[in-house]
Order: C-alpha cells, then sequence, then structure tokens
C-alpha cells in the first residue's frame, strides 16, 4: 500500500526503542527495589508473616495466588513479576505439595499458576483490565455488556487453574520435553 516509508520505519523503531527502554527501566528499578527490600530483610519479614498463619502447603499457595490475584486488578505483570515473585518463589521452592517434583519444576509449576492467576485477575472486575483495552477497540460497545461476556472466560480460567494445581504434569509437560 506504499505506506512503508522511511519516516514510518523511523517512528516504529524510535516507539520501539521507547517502550524497550521504559521496560528495562522498571527492570533495574524492580531490581534495585528487590536488592533493598532483602537488605532490610524484607523477605524474611514476608516468610514470617506468611508462616504465621501455619498454613498447609496448599493454603500456602491459596494465599499467594489471592494475593497476587488481588494485585493483578492494579498491577500489570511486569510488575508482578519483577517485584513479587522473587519473594514468593522461595517460599514455594520450600513448601513439600506432595507432588513429587523437583524445586525446579515446582517453581515452573508455580510459575505456571501465577501467569493463569493473572490473566483470570486482568478478565473480572473491578478493575478488569481486559475489559478496558477492548471497550478502547469497541468503544460503542457497553462496558456492562462486556463484564458479562467475559464471565464465561473467568470460569473457564478458575476451572483451568484448578487441573494445573490438581494436575501439574498439564503445565509441566511441555518443558519437559523441550529440556
Amino acid at each position: 500500500n506504499r505506506k512503508l516509508t522511511k519516516e514510518t520505519i523511523t517512528s516504529c523503531i524510535r516507539q520501539t526503542g521507547n517502550t524497550s527502554a521504559m521496560i528495562l527501566g522498571v527492570l533495574v528499578g524492580a531490581t534495585i527495589f528487590g536488592m533493598v527490600f532483602k537488605g532490610l530483610h524484607g523477605d524474611v519479614m514476608i516468610q514470617n508473616a506468611i508462616a504465621y498463619f501455619d498454613l498447609s502447603a496448599y493454603g500456602t499457595l491459596f494465599l499467594l495466588l489471592l494475593s497476587i490475584f488481588i494485585m493483578g486488578f492494579f498491577l500489570e505483570w511486569i510488575e508482578i513479576s519483577f517485584i513479587v515473585l522473587p519473594l514468593f518463589a522461595p517460599i514455594v521452592a520450600l513448601l513439600d505439595f506432595g507432588l513429587g517434583l523437583s524445586q525446579q519444576e515446582q517453581l515452573l509449576w508455580f510459575a505456571m499458576l501465577v501467569a493463569v492467576n493473572l490473566q483470570t485477575a486482568w478478565l473480572s472486575p473491578p478493575v478488569a483490565l481486559s475489559a478496558y483495552f477492548l471497550k478502547g477497540v469497541v468503544p460503542e460497545w457497553d462496558l456492562k455488556d462486556i463484564y458479562l461476556g467475559m464471565m464465561q472466560f473467568m470460569v473457564i480460567q478458575v476451572i483451568g487453574l484448578i487441573l494445573i494445581i490438581i494436575f501439574p504434569q498439564i503445565a509441566l509437560w511441555l518443558p519437559s520435553v523441550m529440556y
């Protein structure tokens, strides 16, 4: 269509560079935050707070996934992945779910649970970031109708999350074949 011009390519490269720099800035900031937080023993404080509840391994997993779900209402995956997961991963690594998984497999399983959990959070009210993305694409649709349409997908996501919790090999099969 003769729309690929030098100006278009330059603009795309500039915008890509800006986005990449922003993500790298968040990564650097999250790393610095994490180092300071751990240096002040904040990770130990979080571990002690979770241990205070004296929950089973699955109860602790539920508590961690619930807190990530709530954070998913307001935060993007980048912030949660770079700041929260390094704090929660050591807790999950120490839990015994009785699944016969290695520590690396257990952390990979937890990462898959977090991914499905976050996708569910982005579909669910009160914030439902995905609803606002869809509203931006189709502004004539009513937000209430978008929410109602997303409910069936939330149910599927929750069923998928439960299946991955019960049968971790669903999430671990492909990585085990690849590696």
